[in-house]
């Protein structure tokens, strides 16, 4: 689903991808249990996808944006996915 509304990913915002993890894990600035505690640690952060209120263009899961602010912040066009993993069976 594309274009509900930017999605907030867990990494920092860097302006390229140099230096990313290859693993799969965030790419922070610190580390989670820092952030936990910490809730109002403003940073730069990264939203994916555009939302309802985007040019159509944006709404796509390569694009991404960056937001400075709190990371809990939410409104009508930024918010998170909610993901379930299940195991998978051969």
């Amino acid at each position: 689903m594309h274009g509900n509304v930017w999605e907030w990913c867990a990494d920092d915002w860097h302006d390229n991808y140099n230096g990313a993890p290859n693993d799969g894990s965030a790419w922070l600035e610190y580390d989670l249990a820092y952030l936990a505690k910490n809730r109002q640690y403003n940073s730069k952060s990264v939203l994916r996808g555009g939302s309802w209120g985007s040019y159509p263009n944006y709404c796509r899961s390569a694009l991404r944006s960056s937001y400075y602010g709190s990371r809990g912040y939410l409104n009508h066009y930024i918010g998170f996915r909610v993901v379930c993993v299940f195991g998978r069976n051969l």
